[in-house]
């Protein structure tokens, strides 16, 4: 007791030094102001694994059911598709290349500017941005809260969902993890949902909403062409925006190439799938997903539990960087990986009801461009001067390619003629929808059973 005060004194004194010490860390911390006007720039690549560019009629459907299964999603322009701002965040493999832009700029917002792009696009001298559409808006917080099931969607669900995960020929111990859908009822369903719902970074892009200029809009829908570089210098022009607003793009920045992935082995077997390193690719993720009977199989390529379900988008560098530390994303260095032997295999020859053979499976893979970031004027070194930003730029890029899982292939990048690519002159043949690749595929509809739960 005699030696209290003293140690009320050292605990006095040690808050004192604290105190002191936060006080010179906010005394030295610089101020930074927002930047009055940003642009935003998603370009995206995706193809069909073994098959040069084309544009594929009925690809729509099908990608807008891909782009269900990703994370939390955001309030934001609506991904409509081909022709208007908003795809290149979906799993779109049609168009080939989709390059999306929006800009903000809190002196004039809602009024047209122009971007000047490098000839090297293949898009002429510049691209109009126009003020979005507000039907294009979307009204949906992202979170689902406003998902209301049909009478169908109600009936009790049955069957199950595996989930496998990692690169191996045979399945790891403690797989797969099960969902009984059977077994779902009101008390566990967030409890389960929460448990397999899987990673999801929040998103970093253009909070689009009225005010904001876009490309694509209604005026100018093109996607880039084969061959189309963002290399080179841009600059934007328009009421209220300075002429210091150009900046130039390297080689590390610019649109993704198509990702050479070849396939070998059947469902029945271990599928070996290998790639050519994607340049300027900071990470890899693969998923594949397919049906037996009234079961849903999933398998992720990370070598920790994951659905994958959040994968396929745009991540942060930062994120990137932590995911593939925690084992979730597969390292730039890694070009091939092996899906575990029989899980997507047919049970004893089966068909589904729609003709199509059991066992087989969708394949998608990412590689992750990550995000590349441009202010002006450039940050002050002397922390006592006030960073007052002008302008802001953020860029975001990925590649992606999807396949049947266990049809061999390999990449067909340099072959054949151009006929089948996306025409931004309207003279090329649309390809037959009945010839379209897709329809042969193992699609199963699991989203209306996820959302129920998966939250």
């Amino acid at each position: 007791m005699r030696h209290l005060p003293k140690l009320r004194l050292c605990a006095g004194f040690s808050a004192a030094l604290l105190t002191a010490s936060l006080a010179h860390t906010q005394s030295s911390q610089q101020v930074v102001k927002p930047p009055k006007m940003v642009l935003w720039m998603d370009a995206s690549t995706g193809t069909m694994a073994g098959m040069p560019d084309m544009d594929m009629p009925g690809v729509g459907g099908l990608m807008g059911m891909m782009s269900g299964l990703g994370g939390k999603g955001n309030a934001d322009a609506k991904a409509t598709g081909k022709g208007y701002y908003g795809a290149a965040r979906g799993f779109g493999i049609s168009p080939p290349r989709i390059l999306d832009i929006a800009f903000w700029n809190s002196l004039k917002p809602g009024v047209e500017v122009s971007q000047r792009v490098p000839s090297g696009l293949k898009l002429g001298d510049k691209l109009p941005l126009l003020p979005i559409l507000s039907e294009k808006v979307s009204q949906s917080s992202g979170s689902g809260e406003d998902y209301k099931p049909d009478e169908k969607e109600r009936e009790k669900p049955k069957g199950r969902l595996l989930f496998y995960w990692g690169c191996s020929p045979t399945v790891r111990a403690g797989q797969p993890r099960i969902i009984d859908l059977s077994k779902i009822t009101a008390e566990n369903a967030q409890v389960m949902g929460l448990a397999f719902s899987g990673r999801y970074a929040p998103d970093r892009g253009a909070r689009v909403a009225a005010g904001y200029d876009v490309f694509p809009n209604e005026r100018d829908q093109r996607s880039v062409p084969k061959g189309g570089s963002l290399v080179g210098e841009h600059q934007l022009s328009g009421d209220s925006v300075p002429d210091t607003f150009k900046f130039t793009l390297g080689a590390t920045q610019d649109i993704m190439p198509p990702i050479e992935l070849q396939s070998q082995g059947t469902p029945t077997e271990s599928v070996a799938l290998s790639w050519a390193s994607v340049p300027n690719a900071k990470g890899y993720f693969l998923h594949a997903m397919g049906g037996q009977g009234e079961d849903m199989i999933f398998w992720a390529s990370s070598d920790v539990p994951d659905t994958g379900f959040g994968m396929f988008d745009f991540l942060p560098n930062g994120t990137i960087d932590k995911w593939i530390k925690d084992k979730v994303l597969l390292s730039p260095s890694v070009t091939q990986c092996a899906v575990p032997r029989g899980i997507f295999g047919a049970k004893d020859g089966a068909s589904s009801s729609k003709g199509r053979e059991e066992g087989s499976a969708m394949l998608r893979m990412i590689a992750y461009g990550g995000e590349h970031s441009f202010a002006y004027p450039p940050r002050p070194t002397d922390v006592k001067v006030a960073w007052e930003q002008e302008w802001a730029v953020r860029l975001r890029l990925k590649t992606q390619t999807m396949a049947m899982l266990g049809q061999g292939f390999a990449p067909q990048l340099n072959s054949g003629s151009n006929s089948g690519a996306v025409s931004n002159s309207g003279d090329a043949p649309a390809k037959p929808a009945d010839n379209n690749p897709l329809n042969a595929l193992p699609v199963p509809n699991p989203v209306n059973l996820i959302k129920g739960f998966f939250k």
